[in-house]
């Protein structure tokens, strides 16, 4: 069982949550144990939010797409999931509902309507802590889906190969453990489906008429459910999503003797995600000094976990929908079915540069291009949230311990307080003398901008 200390609580709550304040921390170790915050915080069960607007319930129809409406509901629905991210308190929905979203990536440029995507999203969030098996049932008999992988319309004598494919190559099992004679009878058993309007309806008439059908060696009439619980039979299914867990939460490079040990508590819980998750995050592996600080923050990381940290309440979401654009990370507009790939694709010099033009932006209130946003810190009532604020060195490692991960070299400690000093001496600091606010901004600044930041 890992140590219960302030270190190793930061560690799960930057990789559980989108980032954290120093009151999100304080309220986590209130809890007392792991097993306290993860069943009575963490993974609790929450009931769903509200949606975004009425919108959600009107039908898809041209006109959406001819006068802008469907656009502008697709904005507001992301700036209402930035909203959920923000606001998470210490609840891992909303990362696991990412999660799933890169999982089963599905672009808006192919599901033109917001309402069929925000249909998929709550699916999501229905199921973050629930059981993975159903999910890729239902996932299969999604609108969105249906759309994006062209099930829509697919029928049984002449299937649609792409949802076959996707689902044991990317969702389910992993290249290597199908054939390609799998996927076409695969195929005629998910036919049958016909999007209309917000629902997906099965078509009788549309799906396959052969007595029976062979898959990964089983010859049966085989329905969606049975499809899938014949897949979930196959070693190769809980071995494939624990590895997509592992590398997502973990570690990008897979260790595949605990990866076993994720599948195996996997199967004994009918692919139950909450016990899952609580066997990982409960694991000494997950708190290994090599694991902590070692994974890039994805753009959505450091878009909400920026305005976490600095205790921004009402950010302006449009500058993260830009920003996000701009990083390569928009909701709902995954690079390809296959999700975004993270880790190293997320840094570039061009990346690189916009990460630190955003951070900037929550301290002097301008974007990068000039812009200004709707909000920005008030940088004296920050700092005074802090015992330490009227101790320059005690002040520049409270925050230190709190925004960073990766281990800081004295160097670069050094630097963080002669930018908090800006040429004082360390018995004159105060938040009380002149200047003292511009001096808080430029080493939050300079804080934000080290390649450690970047790092959670």
């Amino acid at each position: 069982m890992p140590v219960w200390n302030s270190s190793n609580m930061s560690h799960l709550l930057s990789r559980s949550l989108f980032g954290f304040s120093k009151n999100d921390l304080t309220m986590a170790l209130g809890f007392g144990t792991f097993a306290d915050f993860i069943d009575k915080a963490l993974l609790k069960d929450a009931n769903l939010p509200a949606p975004p607007n009425a919108w959600v319930n009107t039908v898809p129809a041209q006109v959406q797409q001819t006068d802008g409406s469907a656009g502008r509901w697709y904005n507001e629905m992301t700036a209402w999931w930035y909203s959920r991210m923000v606001n998470e308190g210490l609840s891992m929905r909303e990362k696991m509902v990412l999660f799933f979203h890169n999982h089963f990536a599905n672009e808006r440029d192919k599901v033109n309507y917001p309402q069929n995507m925000y249909v998929q999203n709550q699916l999501f969030r229905k199921y973050a802590f629930g059981n993975f098996k159903q999910l890729v049932k239902d996932v299969s008999k999604d609108p969105a889906m249906l759309i994006y992988l062209d099930g829509n319309n697919s029928r049984g004598a002449n299937p649609n190969e792409n949802y076959a494919r996707e689902l044991m190559e990317l969702f389910t099992m992993g290249i290597g453990n199908y054939t390609e004679t799998d996927v076409k009878q695969a195929a005629k058993v998910l036919s049958g489906y016909q999007v209309s309007g917000l629902n997906a309806n099965f078509v009788t008439s549309r799906w396959y008429t052969e007595a029976n059908v062979t898959v990964l060696g089983k010859t049966a009439k085989f329905d969606i459910n049975a499809l899938v619980d014949h897949i979930f039979n196959q070693n190769a299914t809980a071995q494939f999503i624990c590895r997509k867990l592992y590398q997502e939460f973990v570690f990008y490079k897979p260790d595949e003797v605990f990866i076993t040990k994720m599948a195996t508590v996997f199967r004994a819980n009918n692919y139950e995600m909450k016990p899952l998750l609580k066997f990982l995050f409960t694991a000494d592996e997950f708190y290994k000094t090599e694991i902590i600080g070692s994974k890039i923050k994805s753009p959505t990381e450091l878009l909400v976990g920026s305005a976490k940290l600095l205790q921004v309440k009402t950010p302006d979401l449009n500058n993260f929908y830009e920003l996000a654009r701009t990083l390569q990370m928009q909701l709902f507009q995954p690079p390809n079915v296959a999700g975004w790939p993270g880790q190293r694709e997320w840094i570039s010099s061009t990346t690189y540069s916009y990460r630190g033009g955003f951070t900037d932006s929550l301290l002097s209130g301008k974007r990068y291009n000039g812009a200004a946003v709707t909000s920005k810190l008030d940088p004296i009532s920050f700092a005074r949230t802090f015992s330490t604020a009227e101790k320059a060195n005690e002040f520049v490692d409270e925050i230190v311990r709190l925004a960073l991960r990766f281990p800081l070299s004295d160097t670069r400690r050094k630097f963080l307080l002669d930018t908090l000093l800006d040429g004082t001496i360390l018995a004159n600091w105060t938040t009380y003398t002149p200047n003292s606010d511009a001096r808080v901004n430029k080493f939050l600044k300079a804080l934000m901008r080290l390649p450690e930041y970047q790092l959670c």
